[in-house]
């Protein structure tokens, strides 16, 4: 599975920052039709994107689109006008259950066989920001081949649930681990909340160091000055690398010569450590970094 360090939003009616967002070497560009596109800018939307996707060299950035959520009324001319440009995939937001990601999966299909594409292509990833969505995780983590990860919203979430969000966000907590949680159960990643303060770098590079240590793969921003920090809290550093090639190399030889646990560094390391070790190169190498 490809990395997904950093998922940049770009408005979807605006070429000139699609444009943009391509030359910042981010992991994924995700074009928006919600939030980011005012009612009456939607067929803008539509359009611009499709422009994007079929003249534009994204290099090695993914380019997803963000449609509207399922029964909005909106979903359908979304689908309709970006699937025909096919790109990577797309962002579904306000996901309450598994029929939702079913039923986009479906239309999906029939977008990749008119095109003469292979049946799933297109990968979906879904954003969690109702508490519907949250008590339907299991479900909404089986519902199709397709989906590839699981994306936290904590700004709706709290809206949705009548709470008041606060910097350390004990308010969303239990539905931050429960989306990385479940991610991590069915093989899933998981990108964290987005951090709204566009100023405050030191604290973007705090709650991308905190999201990492939760075990999430990668984070929304919403601007470009957010990518170079997000991305290199989720790239493995050099020390972790090395440490995890270590680890890894050493149960290899204890293994050979019939031990399970053994001593490295004087710390005692069984196969979770080992796990955990073969995680951190797979993401590095998932980065591009050499592992």
């Amino acid at each position: 599975m490809r990395a997904r360090r950093a998922l940049l939003y770009m408005p979807g009616d605006d070429l000139h920052k699609i444009q943009k967002a391509i030359g910042l070497n981010v992991d994924t560009i995700c074009m928006d039709i919600e939030d980011a596109v005012a009612h009456n800018r939607k067929a803008d939307a539509r359009a611009t994107i499709v422009e994007a996707l079929r003249t534009l060299d994204f290099g090695r950035s993914e380019k997803l689109v963000r449609i509207n959520p399922v029964g909005s009324g909106l979903e359908e001319d979304d689908l309709l006008a970006v699937l025909p440009a096919m790109p990577d995939g797309l962002v579904l937001p306000k996901v309450g259950d598994a029929e939702y990601i079913r039923w986009v999966s479906y239309q999906l299909t029939e977008a990749e066989r008119a095109a003469g594409r292979p049946e799933g292509s297109m990968i979906l990833l879904a954003l969690i920001e109702t508490a519907r969505g949250v008590v339907n995780l299991k479900e909404i983590c089986q519902a199709s081949p397709r989906l590839q990860g699981l994306i936290f919203g904590a700004e709706d979430l709290a809206g949705d649930i009548g709470a008041v969000r606060t910097r350390a966000g004990w308010e969303v907590f239990y539905a931050r681990s429960a989306v990385v949680t479940h991610a991590a159960a069915f093989g899933l990643q998981a990108l964290d909340m987005v951090f709204m303060d566009l100023h405050d770098i030191d604290g973007l590079r705090e709650e991308s160091e905190e999201g990492a240590r939760m075990a999430y793969t990668g984070k929304q921003i919403i601007h470009p000055r957010q990518v170079e920090p997000v991305q290199a809290a989720y790239t493995p550093s050099a020390e972790a690398i090395a440490h995890a090639r270590r680890v890894v190399e050493a149960a290899a030889q204890n293994q050979e010569a019939g031990a399970g646990a053994f001593v490295l560094d004087g710390k005692m390391v069984d196969m979770p450590v080992v796990r955990a070790a073969e995680r951190i190169l797979d993401r590095a190498r998932a980065a591009g970094v050499d592992a």
